[in-house]
């Protein structure tokens, strides 16, 4: 059960309500080139708009350097949530200051306000009390919908609500019930499927998802680690050495649970990351010293769909090589489908190259739940405190 108050258990009518966001989206030559997370937080949004609250919506987009930067200017994500909620979005080209306090000032219930970028200010990613009290004066009520952002401590996730009724909304609230339920109370078999390059990026998701999975399938650039401390030769594929000796005890653990930890037995390998490569398909024993693996071979790709068409929960986090390039996307593509079309289970992936590799090949309307927060997704699994959730207010 969610254990914090929502936005459900306060009267907003005709209150000013900031409301912290992720709309964190990727851009092209100033247009907004995915939507998804703008489309996460309309349900929020909406529901303050039709109970005449006047809503200040606050949010980062990429990582300007403290200071304002066109390159990474609002206005476009502006222009596309103006679109969806089929209303007017005022726009203020500061996040505090006198023409943020007048254009606020100049709110009727109902309205909906953005301010630019919250990160152009160097106050945001230090948790300036000072920036968070002026940010805090701008409202009556605050509201953290960005379940992107919650693990990070800053003045817009966390400094605020020292000065304000912290609330979350109704994505951050869905995020954390379906990402917790999965561990608490999975329909089993449960699968998780966990790729991506660095097994140091996972450890900690791992290490916890081994108390609670049935198979464990790993692909990515993070299984050669394993492999290496398997004794696994492994060519100029990518491996932390750091890591091997961790990687044993992951492997161990594996083992003591009872998991079946399913690695790679095959691989695409070449020279080089590059669309026009030269490319073979080798066992995971036969990996030449000088090329590289960049994606899971054909035998594989089987013994891992076979895995997700048994199982009744699915966890996916992290694509299953250089899905970004053909000819090592095969991979990935197998992967997603496969999670797509197991009807009968509940499918859970876990934001970042996951979402991207979903939309690539058109299976992300066909699985159960898309996080909006890869990063936060997982802090949260391997049980990390979530600085943005704790600050908002208990239930009981």
């Amino acid at each position: 059960m969610f254990d914090k108050l929502t936005v459900r258990d306060v009267d907003v009518r005709g209150k000013r309500v900031l409301v912290r966001v992720d709309f964190n989206v990727p851009l092209a030559e100033g247009a907004v080139t995915d939507d998804t997370r703008v489309r996460a937080a309309l349900p929020t949004l909406r529901y303050l708009i039709d109970r005449h609250a006047r809503v200040i919506v606050v949010s980062h987009l990429g990582r300007p350097k403290g200071e304002p930067d066109p390159a990474f200017s609002l206005r476009p994500v502006r222009r596309v949530l103006a679109r969806l909620l089929g209303r007017n979005v005022h726009f203020v080209e500061a996040t505090v200051g006198p023409d943020v306090t007048e254009a606020v000032e100049r709110m009727v219930d109902g309205e909906i306000l953005m301010l630019e970028n919250v990160r152009f200010n160097p106050g945001e990613k230090a948790n300036d009390p000072e920036f968070a009290k002026e940010l805090a004066s701008l409202a009556d009520i605050y509201v953290d919908d960005a379940f992107g952002a919650v693990h990070r401590a800053h003045a817009s996730t966390v400094g605020v609500t020292h000065f304000l009724p912290a609330y979350a909304g109704m994505l951050l609230a869905r995020e954390v019930e379906t990402l917790t339920s999965m561990l608490a109370e999975p329909t089993r078999p449960f699968v998780a499927i966990l790729g991506g390059s660095k097994v140091s990026d996972k450890f900690g998701v791992i290490d916890r998802l081994l108390d609670h999975v049935d198979t464990l399938v790993i692909g990515g650039g993070m299984c050669f680690t394993l492999l290496v401390a398997m004794g696994v030769e492994v060519g100029r594929s990518l491996v932390e050495d750091d890591w091997i000796e961790p990687a044993k005890q992951m492997i161990e653990k594996a083992s003591a649970r009872g998991v079946d930890l399913l690695l790679p037995v095959d691989f695409v390998v070449a020279d080089a990351i590059a669309e026009d490569a030269d490319t073979k398909i080798v066992g995971r024993e036969e990996i030449p010293a000088d090329l590289m693996g960049l994606d899971i071979g054909p035998t594989t790709v089987e013994l891992y769909k076979d895995a997700i068409a048994r199982a009744r929960t699915i966890f996916w986090n992290g694509p299953m090589g250089v899905f970004e390039l053909k000819p090592f996307e095969t991979g990935t593509r197998e992967v997603a489908v496969a999670v797509a079309r197991n009807a009968r289970a509940i499918s859970v992936v876990g934001g970042g190259d996951s979402v991207a590799a979903l939309k690539k090949f058109d299976a992300e309307e066909r699985v159960t739940f898309v996080s909006t927060g890869g990063g936060a997704s997982m802090k949260l699994l391997e049980g990390s405190k979530l600085p943005g959730l704790e600050a908002l207010l208990d239930r009981s």
